[in-house]
């Protein structure tokens, strides 16, 4: 492949485990190929292990929006309220990043999670892939796409649930969901 045959938008959602593990898979392979990749978490709290790891690797940039310390749904109005205006904010510097700098990949962990949550508007990122560079390859994941995002995208990659631990009161684990 040539860096010239870059620029097709993937989306891993549903509900089993593993979204964020291809999208970092896919970082890891695409760094291994010499690709800048810019790696932006969403939903997370902003020291789960895979960022170490990604952090430590050339050519890998990893940006975090405001460490999340509870789950959306827990959270106030006015918690929503800050959480999208820094949402909006970051992702907006980090536009600029990529206008500025030269990446090959851009990886949005749990950017549909964000949306689908209402902490990030989705017309954002519907903008921003329509406009995106041409050469840019985009990864997306979390549980459910918008049906415009679903069809702005090259992939869609559906993890199903059929067990899971969390299910039977087991939390995630330190390096292996968390």
């Amino acid at each position: 492949m040539k860096k010239n045959d870059l620029g097709l938008v993937h989306i891993y959602c549903g509900e089993g485990k593993g979204k964020t593990t291809c999208s970092v898979g896919l970082t890891v392979r695409a760094c291994g190929y010499g690709l800048h990749v810019l790696f932006m978490q969403f939903l997370k709290s902003g020291d789960s292990s895979e960022l170490k790891i990604l952090k430590s690797l050339p050519g890998i940039e990893v940006l975090g929006t405001k460490p999340i310390k509870k789950f959306s749904f827990q959270m106030t109005e006015e918690e929503k309220e800050e959480t999208r205006q820094i949402n909006a904010e970051q992702f907006a510097d980090m536009v600029k990043m990529l206008e500025n700098d030269h990446y090959d990949m851009l990886v949005l962990d749990e950017v549909l999670g964000s949306i689908e949550a209402g902490l990030l508007d989705d017309q954002l990122i519907v903008n921003f892939l329509k406009n995106r560079p041409e050469q840019l390859e985009v990864v997306m994941t979390g549980r459910y796409p918008t049906a415009e995002l679903e069809e702005l995208a090259d992939y869609v990659s559906r993890i199903d649930k059929v067990k899971h631990p969390y299910d039977k009161g087991i939390p995630a684990r330190a390096g292996i969901e968390a």
